[in-house]
């Protein structure tokens, strides 16, 4: 037979078998080694946590266990409420435990947040501005969490290994068991995200009988505990003197899994489910099935006529993924090989170090603490601290070094409430000494006032709201300090155990359509407005109108938080014994006289049409 003359059905299998995926994935040759790319990522998964719903808790509990390979480490900690509606917790309280020593650049911007750690184990960077308790002698996990429980119902609970970055939601969790339950390689949702430290191991290879410059980028997302439909934001970096690559990005992942690419190169895509592109986000393009198994993918690169695999990465559920690769036209490029020599002797980190110089100022003096643990574990060994007047020396005690100057000697300067100075650190490790600007606001000369008006004009203060009324707040800030900034980043009208608290601002942002930020008032003071409920079930007497704020300098970095309150008087309308607020005063006045005048002019217009004239004589 000729071959032009085949059966239809034997060519129509032919084609079936040409077009099959898998058929090169059992035979193909790739030895996977490392190679010089890097891969972070963001996720949500944990090594053991559990997520719980507490809606109606005044106060949340969160745990984290920090549990790092490292002596010392640096940690960002953001806490964030969520964009959702729903009921706040009145309190936060997020219990740390560190097993070894954390440096911590916490932000939580207008959450009522209560912080217990261990301040051997957990050391600030900068002022966190919260209230603070110190964790009790607490040797295991069960023991740290029975005292948690004591605190309040526990909303989530995560450990965590070796983690550069922390976002935590507080975030209800909607089909989330009443009470927390430790569970292996928890995904905690939307509640908690976090980097690790360590980026993914990335590897590589050479598809051995491929022609050609084409190079293939892996990347394969694991399944994760929960099958919810969920978008992975997958950025790549190619680098490449020689110009873009022939490259082609391949994403498999569970089907529930979209893919949003930023990429800045053009590159063949092929990936499963639905993808879009980070210019075009609505344009969503329909995948592929792709195998699910490393050899299958890389059989696929195969299949797309890749002749390297210039990284493949396995990573667990992830939100965020950064792909940073050399890419050089099909060239391999592997990781060096290690070369045994001796070990260099880890010398001081002079970075962190310098991180810990955080004086603080009061009573006129500004004081600077250094724990000689802390310094002994970034191993460092100091021969002299001092300020900008080098006779100003640090005293030597048992536990921690102690710098201290007055605000009239050391060099130290005072302009406008902001205390300056120079801290000097000699080092044995370096020959140059180490220096730094230090600042610190003199809070002892500031005042702040919270302040209630019945009207915009802000003229009258009052310490009574009626309800149904619309009142207008001020923060200011006594004496006026063009140098400092006043930021108003949340404010709250508590109505008592029977009411649920109202929340007026939220991270800077009114809270809702009866809260407006105004304009800023004269001498730069924070002004809002808000109208208050007119019908309430039990109907509220008092109330408490609270505001965080922070006091920022405009030159440098530095925050100092503080909350102020005031006590309102809150009355109903048409109750006499409630007591009167300075509208309905006026109103009643105004009636009353125009009543009276209307009275008077009826009276004197029935006066004058029915009394009688005397007759003229005859």
């Amino acid at each position: 037979m000729e071959r032009g003359t085949l059966p239809p059905v034997v060519a129509l299998l032919l084609a079936v078998c040409s077009l099959r995926p898998t058929s090169l994935a059992e035979t193909v040759h790739c030895d996977l080694q490392p190679v010089d790319a890097e891969v972070t990522y963001v996720t949500s998964r944990v090594p053991e946590g559990c997520v719980a719903q507490v809606p109606n808790a005044t106060l949340q509990v969160h745990i984290l266990f920090l549990e790092s390979s490292r002596e010392v480490s640096e940690l960002e900690l953001k806490i964030q409420k969520s964009t959702q509606n729903g009921t706040w917790p009145r309190e936060v309280l997020l219990v740390l435990s560190a097993n070894k020593n954390v440096l911590l650049r916490l932000q939580a911007p207008g959450i009522p947040l209560n912080l217990a750690f261990d301040p051997k184990m957990v050391i600030f960077q900068g002022h966190p501005g919260i209230n603070t308790t110190k964790l009790p002698p607490l040797t295991t996990k069960s023991q740290l969490l029975n005292w948690a429980d004591t605190k309040g119902p526990i909303a989530s609970v995560a450990e965590l290994n070796d983690p550069e970055s922390i976002l935590l939601r507080l975030d209800q969790a909607p089909g989330s068991p009443s009470s927390c339950s430790l569970e292996p390689l928890m995904d905690m949702g939307h509640m908690l995200e976090w980097k690790p430290l360590t980026p993914a191991s990335v590897r590589g290879c050479r598809l051995e009988g491929v022609p050609g410059h084409k190079e293939a980028h892996i990347v394969r997302v694991l399944p994760g505990t929960q099958d919810r439909p969920r978008t992975v934001t997958v950025k790549v970096e190619l680098r490449c003197a020689s110009g873009d690559p022939d490259a082609v990005l391949i994403l498999q992942g569970p089907p529930y899994v979209s893919w949003l690419i930023d990429a800045n190169h053009n590159m063949q895509i092929w990936t499963t489910g639905e993808y879009s592109f980070k210019i075009f986000p609505e344009k969503n393009i329909r995948g592929f099935v792709l195998p699910d198994t490393p050899q299958g993918l890389l059989g696929e690169a195969r299949r797309l006529n890749a002749s390297v695999v210039a990284s493949f990465v396995e990573l667990p559920l992830a939100s965020v993924v950064s792909l940073q690769a050399r890419s050089c036209g099909g060239e391999l490029q592997t990781s060096p090989a290690p070369v045994q020599t001796t070990p260099p002797k880890e010398s001081c980190n002079q970075e962190l170090l310098l991180s810990l110089i955080q004086p603080k100022c009061s009573e006129g003096v500004m004081t600077l603490v250094l724990k000689k643990d802390l310094i002994s574990t970034l191993r460092c060994t100091i021969t002299s601290l001092t300020f900008w007047d080098p006779s100003c020396q640090a005293e030597d005690r048992d536990e921690q070094f102690v710098l201290r100057s007055t605000y009239s000697s050391c060099g130290t300067e005072v302009t406008d409430n902001v205390v300056s100075n120079e801290v000097v650190i000699n080092l044995l490790s370096s020959s140059s000494p180490q220096r730094k600007k230090v600042h610190c606001i003199n809070m002892e000369g500031l005042s702040f006032q919270l302040g209630l008006y019945l009207s915009p004009h802000f003229l009258q203060a009052s310490n009574t709201i009626e309800l149904g009324q619309q009142g207008f707040v001020q923060v200011s800030m006594s004496p006026s300090i063009p140098e400092l900034m006043l930021q108003l980043d949340s404010c709250q009208l508590d109505l008592g155990p029977d009411a649920d608290t109202v929340e007026l601002i939220q991270s800077q942002v009114a809270k809702g359509s009866c809260v407006s930020l105004l304009s800023p008032g004269p001498g730069g003071d924070m002004r809002f407005s808000f109208l208050l409920r007119g019908y309430m079930v039990p109907t509220p007497t008092t109330g408490t109108l609270s505001c965080t704020i922070t006091l920022r300098p405009r030159t440098w970095s530095l925050e100092v938080h503080r909350t102020i309150s005031m006590r309102l008087n809150i009355v109903s309308p048409g109750l006499p014994d409630k007591g009167l607020v300075l509208p309905a005063v006026l109103g009643i006045t105004f009636g009353a006289f125009l009543i009276g005048a209307l009275l008077t002019a009826a009276l004197w217009y029935i006066y004058s049409h029915t009394r009688e004239y005397p007759r003229p004589p005859p």
